[in-house]
């Protein structure tokens, strides 16, 4: 069975046997097995999600809510009984089954009135568990004080925690939930439309000067006309033809599918908590030394118990004891690793996986070979 660096190995291979380099340019009107939708590398100037927050009271919850010491539930729950006109202070509201709790939301940029989204509920007091729980009618604001969605329905945990004589259970975060479809909106967003205007603004989602060129260059080629023109490294100008401009949509349909073939920016993405490793094919290393050692500390541990009762006679003085040796052994590796590399990441990473270096191992060197020089790519740590 192949070991998890050869399977490793076998991937970063793999990705540069497929991943052939980009071409300095590309035809304007061609198309190759790179080349994906424009919508896909970016969107519409303007188009945003707007972030709804609000305030609300989880209830239901099985003695797992807001401690009687949490006066802001307590006040919350007597504000809510007084809008069914029972006037009750918070004093006497000492119940464990409520919870006070931030709602959050995204409204996207063409939401309507009734369309429904999805909300994220976290606890704001001290409550164990939100399991079970349903959330109360709550307002969600815009960031101009403005109500544009009402919230409420039962709560998805993905989490437990039950706790009894001191002795106690968890899985995942059950202070955190969720109601998918939970919330309302109410106030549409007033979105502004693209009738009778002459240009819009295709925005990229990566930076690029490159890409810009060419998605100006694929729009005028499979458009026709001078119709695009890259602003900058994210922005292209789109001219809307003049008998277009009254009813645009067909136009920015046709827009949002042109083909083109994006650049590849060389990144290496490492992620020490799992210990994942993953680089294009055209991730190139200049000629570098790895020297690379190990050095093994091992502290083995055993407790032995004295008892007493093994003397005839043990005065009033002797107990029982535990005893606790402690053996230390250092072992260095038998020979320091040297790996030559002059050409990709997989070239490497399989010198390296010769070598039986660990994947932990593999991602110090690489951070090293990045602080060295030789490492021609954006390293993203996760």
């Amino acid at each position: 069975m192949r070991t998890f660096l050869q399977q490793l190995t076998g991937v970063l291979l793999l990705a540069a046997a497929l991943v052939v380099p980009c071409a300095a340019a590309t035809p304007a009107g061609g198309r190759s097995s790179d080349a994906i939708r424009v919508k896909d590398l970016g969107k519409i100037q303007g188009w945003r999600d707007n972030a709804l927050i609000g305030y609300g009271i989880v209830t239901g919850l099985a003695g797992t809510g807001d401690s009687p010491t949490n006066r802001t539930t307590r006040q919350a729950m007597a504000n809510v009984l007084s809008q069914f006109n029972l006037s009750v202070s918070a004093d006497q509201i000492q119940s464990r089954n409520v919870a006070v709790v931030m709602v959050t939301a995204a409204l996207p940029v063409f939401a309507r009135e009734g369309d429904t989204l999805d909300i994220g509920v976290t606890s704001a007091g001290d409550a164990r568990s939100l399991v079970g729980g349903t959330l109360l009618l709550t307002p969600l604001k815009a960031a101009n004080g403005r109500i544009y969605a009402l919230a409420q329905g039962p709560l998805s945990v993905g989490g437990y925690r039950y706790d009894a004589n001191g002795n106690v259970v968890q899985k995942n975060h059950p202070t955190v939930g969720a109601v998918p479809g939970g919330a309302t909106v109410e106030v549409g967003l007033r979105t502004a439309t693209h009738d009778d205007q002459q240009n819009v603004t295709f925005v990229l989602h990566d930076a690029d000067y490159t890409t810009a060129n060419r998605v100006a260059a694929a729009i005028n080629a499979q458009l026709g006309g001078n119709l695009a023109e890259a602003r900058d490294a994210s922005g292209i100008d789109v001219r809307i033809p003049d008998g277009q401009r009254g009813h645009p949509v067909a136009f920015l349909s046709r827009l949002e599918n042109v083909m083109v073939e994006p650049d590849r920016r060389a990144r290496v993405v490492i992620n020490e908590r799992t210990g994942t490793v993953v680089a294009g094919g055209d991730v190139r290393i200049s000629k570098v030394a790895v020297a690379h050692g190990e050095l093994r500390v091992s502290i083995d541990a055993e407790t032995t118990v004295s008892q007493p009762s093994l003397l005839s006679r043990p005065s009033a003085g002797v107990r029982t004891a535990v005893v606790t040796n402690s053996r230390l052994e250092v072992t260095e590796g038998s020979g320091t690793g040297f790996v030559m590399a002059n050409n990709t990441v997989a070239d490497l990473v399989q010198s390296l996986a010769r070598m039986r270096t660990s994947t932990r191992d593999i991602i110090s060197i690489l951070r090293a070979v990045k602080a060295a020089g030789a490492l021609h790519a954006d390293l993203v740590v996760q």
